[in-house]
């Protein structure tokens, strides 16, 4: 059984060593193959081709997992590119949103007769509706105090309400304890804006506006949709001739008086920057042709 063992053993080592050779060489004759060699290629070719075609679906498939595996890191960076310019376009953004708000502040500044002091926005709670609250600025206690007016380049905003710290609340003009003494242009006619407090809208009302005046610009001194309202600078806080709003709706007129709502100019949602009056502007002096400064009035100055 051993010697039968190894003669088996010797001669199928000898047949897979010669049937090779014997394949090459067959694959490798020239002119008209024996018929020997056709019986081997008849034999082979079939195995060949199967061989073949496993080799080639296993480089095809490294070849598609090597480019899969190029193509997602190439995605990777995309993505990491993509979110790095978003990000920068976002700070681009916000660059020049305050640099606009800046640049409205300083006209503010140099048309306003009064001491101001500008100011950032860095909070602006909201309403349930989405309506802003009240507005938080970075000044404190030794720059502003309650009481003053806040502006912007449109109109006013509101007053300073509670000061802490480096920071400040600010109260809206469409909030319920606020109050201006407003003008219409157009009627002359006059009277206090108060907030009416709604958490869906700034809205702001005049309850008793006076419907004639005798400095009225046209015919008819009864105020109408569309009509602007501006401050009337009494009363030592906004600076006159500010654009509050126009009028939206005339719900009373009870003959010397009228109730209107006024939507704000200011969109309060968008408002970055303030500057916040120190002072009352100076009265107008006719004989006077020097300019003249505010003096404190809601508190000192800055230091």
């Amino acid at each position: 059984m051993t010697v039968r063992r190894r003669l088996l053993d010797w001669s199928l080592t000898g047949l897979l060593v010669l049937l090779p050779a014997l394949v090459l060489r067959a694959s490798l004759a020239r002119g008209t193959p024996s018929t020997l060699d056709q019986a081997l290629l008849r034999i082979t070719a079939p195995l060949e081709a199967g061989v073949s075609w496993i080799v080639e679906g296993l480089g095809g498939m490294w070849s598609r997992y090597v480019a899969l595996v190029d193509i997602e890191s190439e995605n990777r960076e995309l993505r990491d590119e993509n979110a790095k310019l978003r990000k920068d376009l976002a700070a681009m953004t916000r660059r020049a949103f305050d640099v606009e708000a800046l640049e409205d502040l300083a006209v503010v500044k140099r048309r306003t007769p009064a001491d101001t002091i500008g100011a950032r926005v860095i909070g602006a709670p909201l309403s349930p509706q989405f309506r802003v609250i009240r507005l938080r600025i970075d000044r404190g206690s030794r720059e502003v105090a309650p009481g003053m007016p806040v502006i912007t380049g449109a109109g006013p905003v509101g007053r300073v309400d509670k000061v802490y710290g480096d920071y400040a609340d600010v109260t809206l003009i469409s909030d319920p304890g606020s109050s201006i003494e407003v003008v219409i242009p157009r009627t002359g006619g006059r009277g206090m804006l108060t907030g009416l407090g709604r958490p869906d809208s700034y809205a702001c009302a005049i309850e008793w506006l006076e419907k004639q005046s005798s400095i009225a610009v046209s015919g008819s001194a009864k105020v109408e949709i569309g009509d602007e309202i501006v401050t009337s600078g009494l009363g030592a806080s906004f600076p006159p001739g500010l654009v509050v709003g126009k009028i939206s709706k005339i719900s009373k007129d009870d003959g010397m008086f009228q109730r209107v709502e006024v939507e704000p100019v200011v969109d309060v949602s968008r408002v970055r920057a303030v500057m916040v009056l120190l002072a009352p502007p100076p009265p107008i002096d006719p004989d006077g042709k020097t300019k003249k400064r505010s003096e404190p009035a809601f508190g000192g100055r800055p230091l």
